[in-house]
């Protein structure tokens, strides 16, 4: 075909060529596709949203009770981060 490359070249700008086609006719057909069946709405379970706090303490699984100890524990390590 071309006298100044060899054969295996040829071959490779053949397969090459072959491939860019299919990729062209392939995007293609996706973009033909999309433009005249538009997606079908996704059902989404679940909440939309977060509810709202039922109460003024939250939601009772949202709290911990704590002891004495734990309580001072966590004033201490409050302390120590307001310091840095």
């Amino acid at each position: 075909m071309f006298p100044s490359i060899s054969l295996a070249q040829e071959i490779g700008l053949a397969v090459l060529l072959v491939a860019a086609l299919v990729w062209v006719m392939g995007l293609g057909r996706l973009l033909w596709d999309s433009r005249f069946h538009p997606p079908e709405p996704v059902v989404r379970e679940g909440l939309a949203a977060v509810p709202g706090q039922r109460g003024p303490a939250g939601h009772p699984l949202e709290t911990v009770e704590l002891t004495e100890e734990e309580e001072q524990a966590f004033a201490g390590l409050i302390r120590t981060i307001a310091l840095h």
